[in-house]
């Protein structure tokens, strides 16, 4: 990945070059570029350095549900990967040209730091969704080793009695007797433990639904899986609602519809 965004990285640099001390020679200035290459690569070598920034944001954005968050972690890192890529420029140049005996002058103003801005906008979204897609490959690669048979499902059984929670390459083993509820949250589940534990796994419910079920974690609510093993206690609604009590003190409401799903809690619920 590195490799390949270098390469395309370096490409681009020498073409600008290229065609900067074309456009100069044009004008009738000297076709100087040498000078233009210095140019383009102080900032090749900038950008790669803080490729790694790009990389953490990028898979920050992938496991943070909900739109409105991607983008507010997008732009953060758009804003620091531009300071960090100009500051580091200017002194990668000014640097170089005070060893050789001569001085760099960015010509520092507001529409300077916006001309600067305007083309980190571009190489950020061009690099971000390169490392997108990398790591969408990267991740179906994963799902596809570690279950040939089934590489979209969000868990895969251990053995009888532990389940593997799995979202990309985070895995987590749970033992179902922990779990007390799971809820649904966009494209996400969210798996609430006994010990407080929460653990937001992509997936669908139906699907959590279809592999929990043989544990007697069921459905509860058009949202919800209740593990009926640790329910100690039913209130019934007027309204044909319920609530469930489990044995860690902690309540879930089941709603109407799902009656009949609980009602081998002791005889306690008629089906409605």
């Amino acid at each position: 990945m590195f490799i390949a965004i270098a390469a395309v990285s370096l490409a681009i640099g020498i073409v600008n070059a290229l065609s900067g001390a074309q456009d100069a020679a044009w004008r009738g200035d000297g076709y100087d570029v040498g000078r233009r290459l210095f140019w383009e690569m102080s900032s090749v070598a900038v950008i790669l350095l803080l490729l790694p920034i790009l990389v953490l944001a990028v898979r920050r954005m992938r496991r943070t549900p909900g739109l409105a968050a991607q983008v507010g972690i997008g732009a953060i890192a758009l804003l620091g990967f531009s300071t960090l890529h100009v500051t580091g420029m200017v002194w990668v140049r000014k640097l170089a040209l005070w060893l050789a005996g001569s001085t760099y002058d960015f010509h520092f103003s507001l529409a300077t730091v916006l001309y600067e801005f305007r083309k980190d906008a571009v190489a950020v979204a061009l690099i971000g969704g390169t490392l997108w897609l990398f790591e969408s490959r990267r991740e179906l690669k994963n799902a596809a080793f570690a279950a040939p048979s089934g590489p979209t499902a969000s868990q895969q059984p251990l053995s009888s009695d532990l389940i593997w929670l799995r979202d990309g390459t985070s895995r987590i083993r749970v033992a179902p007797r922990d779990i007390l509820w799971v809820a649904s949250a966009g494209n996400y589940i969210e798996y609430n433990l006994a010990d407080g534990t929460q653990h937001l796994i992509r997936g669908t419910l139906a699907g959590a639904e279809g592999e929990l079920a043989r544990f007697a974690i069921v459905r509860v609510h058009r949202t919800r899986l209740a593990n009926l093993e640790r329910v100690t206690g039913v209130d019934l609604k007027a309204s044909g609602d319920f609530e469930l009590t489990f044995d860690s003190g902690q309540t879930l409401g089941g709603s109407r519809r799902y009656r009949p799903a609980v009602a081998s809690l002791g005889g306690r619920i008629a089906p409605a």
